[in-house]
């Protein structure tokens, strides 16, 4: 073993890798991060932007699902960069703190209630995500992967797979629309009626001083949204909505462009209706996914999961005076 590969990943030479039936449904951002372990997953998208990566000899994006068959060209690498992250331990804390959110483990599946504040994966200047970590905590589940994402800023159910198997029965149900997942979030004022479809396509790539921001666009990409009121406040309602769609931003986008963007939100909501939030104790967004409904997946019933909304997102619903409530 040479002294670059004790820091981190070292592949000296082109390596080519066929993909099995086990592996066929993968995402090939989520391959390479099994194989190329330590190296931080911004380093994997540049490496596919590059072309560095090849499957089948031809270029593909990050979200490109592999085939049995396929062939898969791996660079040679050398990231020294990646030594500290390769080399030490997520910090105990955020070990600890993810941990204890697990709400359904089994051989396939592992369900975390996640906290608020933690990415899913990590990016420029986050060393550990939720993935990272549980890769960490679970070394015998080396496959463990996203079945989805929730935003950073966003809290509630989040599924992991365990296997490649899970993860193509997981995406097939995800992309056929026969997973339900709810989410809860508190917005502006009050809406015109009970429920509310929205669909209204969005453009995911567009961009404003370097940084995402996803706006309504007859040019994006189809998504849809449903928000049903729960309960009506003096100056804001709490919504359930259901989407069929999992696109970037997708609620906090179609809630503002209803008129009620979602307290707590710095990028589309509404700056005086956060600071009223902030001064009965909202210290982050108010979104929160309360619940995800699984179908039959191969030998497997369906599956239900809830997360019930965290301690202080309660207080602050306690200290909004009552207008008017709804069944949920």
């Amino acid at each position: 073993m040479t002294q670059a590969d004790e820091r981190g990943t070292d592949r000296r030479e082109v390596s080519y890798v066929e993909i099995d039936a086990s592996r066929a449904g993968q995402r090939v951002d989520n391959f390479l991060m099994g194989q190329l372990r330590g190296v931080p997953r911004t380093h994997i998208y540049r490496i596919l932007r590059r072309g560095e990566v090849r499957v089948n000899k031809g270029r593909v994006k990050p979200d490109y699902k592999l085939r049995a068959g396929d062939v898969v060209r791996v660079p040679p690498l050398r990231v020294a960069s990646v030594s500290a992250q390769s080399t030490s331990p997520p910090p105990s804390r955020l070990t600890e703190r993810l941990a204890g959110s697990v709400i359904y483990e089994d051989d396939r599946l592992l369900v975390i209630n996640k906290p608020q504040g933690i990415p899913v994966h990590a990016g420029t200047g986050v060393d550990y995500g939720v993935i990272e970590v549980f890769r960490y905590l679970r070394p015998d589940c080396p496959d463990v992967s996203l079945a989805h994402r929730l935003d950073r800023a966003t809290s509630g159910v989040l599924v992991l797979a365990k296997t490649p198997v899970a993860m193509r029965e997981l995406h097939a149900a995800f992309k056929s629309g026969t997973c339900e997942k709810h989410y809860l979030a508190l917005t502006r004022g009050r809406w015109a009626s009970d429920k509310t479809v929205v669909q209204a396509s969005l453009d995911t790539e567009h961009r404003e001083r370097g940084e995402r921001t996803v706006r309504v666009s007859a040019d994006g990409r189809t998504a849809s949204s449903t928000f049903r009121v729960v309960q009506v406040f003096s100056f804001s309602s709490l919504v359930k909505i259901q989407i069929s769609t999992g696109r970037t931003h997708q609620i906090r986008v179609h809630a503002a462009h209803q008129g009620h963007p979602v307290a707590g939100d710095d990028r589309y909501g509404d700056p005086e209706f956060n600071r009223q939030m902030k001064a009965l104790g909202l210290k982050r967004l108010f979104l929160h996914a309360v619940s995800l409904s699984l179908p039959a997946l191969g030998q497997h019933p369906p599956l239900d999961f809830d997360a019930p909304l965290a301690d202080d997102l309660k207080g602050v619903l306690d200290h909004l005076p009552i207008k008017r409530g709804t069944s949920k």
